[in-house]
């Protein structure tokens, strides 16, 4: 099982929206150094959306090949087409990442049994370890604790993320879930209270900037140890909000360029964030002192 913080990985690019493979890199090499637990490639975080299919595919092999088997990868694969979301998995699982992340799909709001039925074609048709991710504010539909727990019972189906920022349904499904399912924040600003809830781990944004001090409270709460993590966590709260001052991962993005990591490149129709946000998400970086 696959614990503790997992970064959502900006992808790199240069001003032109290319991807930065060198960038690409450097960024691995500063996760696997800085102690983050397991990168998620490709994810929201990475631009799935303005990223085509082989470029997808190339940025997971790619990060694969740079973490070189020090750190888990996970790949992004989730797609609002079941084909195109079953392909996908197939290739990332061709190049070697550990597990698979799908988003429930966007855009068409399929209803309860139509994501049962999407989930459960794809863990039929690719053997890879599979993590749901349920995220209503992005997708426009909502997968239930009930549809959850039935997929749990699919054996290549190992977790999910729950991005509902509603801890008392992460809680249910803590307390439900199948020896060997877990389940995973996707929102940093609640991910403390799931995991001393009994969650183990968070997929997150603000892993992006503060790797270490989210692996070192993330550690501190899969223990169970409530005053060591909610110190660290309370170092990271000015962060955690920053970096959603505009849509993720914009502020993401400019917090790993002030730090010298990547470029400040992003893809149409996301643009760099603004400038009346520059100082708060700085001093955010600050705060947490990696900046």
């Amino acid at each position: 099982m696959l614990t503790g913080s997992m970064v959502a990985m900006v992808t790199p690019m240069g001003d032109d929206g290319s991807v930065d493979w060198a960038g690409l890199e450097r960024l691995v090499n500063h996760h696997v150094e800085q102690g983050t637990d397991a990168i998620v490639s490709v994810g929201t975080t990475g631009e799935s959306a303005t990223l085509d299919h082989n470029e997808h595919i190339e940025v997971i092999g790619r990060t694969v090949d740079a973490a070189a088997g020090r750190i888990p990868v996970i790949g992004g694969t989730g797609a609002n087409s079941t084909a195109e979301a079953m392909a996908l998995t197939r290739d990332a699982a061709a190049v070697g990442v550990t597990a698979c992340l799908l988003v429930v799909p966007y855009y068409n709001k399929p209803p309860q049994e139509g994501l049962f039925q999407h989930f459960n074609s794809i863990a039929a048709a690719v053997s890879i370890p599979q993590i749901l991710y349920n995220v209503p504010g992005r997708t426009a539909v909502d997968m239930s604790n009930e549809t959850t727990l039935r997929l749990a019972e699919i054996d290549n189906i190992v977790g999910i993320k729950d991005a509902t920022n509603d801890i008392d349904r992460g809680s249910d499904l803590i307390d439900r879930a199948p020896d060997g399912f877990a389940i995973y924040s996707g929102e940093d600003g609640t991910a403390c209270q799931l995991m001393l809830a009994g969650g183990k781990g968070t997929i997150s944004v603000t892993a992006n900037a503060a790797p270490k001090l989210m692996h070192e409270m993330c550690v501190a709460a899969v223990a169970g140890d409530t005053d060591t993590a909610t110190l660290l966590n309370n170092q990271l709260a000015d962060l955690h909000a920053a970096l959603f001052f505009q849509s993720n991962p914009i502020p993401a993005k400019w917090a790993v360029c002030q730090q010298g990591l990547i470029g400040s490149g992003i893809r149409l129709p996301l643009i760099p964030l603004a400038e009346q946000y520059h100082d708060d998400v700085r001093a955010a970086l600050q705060k947490a002192d990696v900046l």
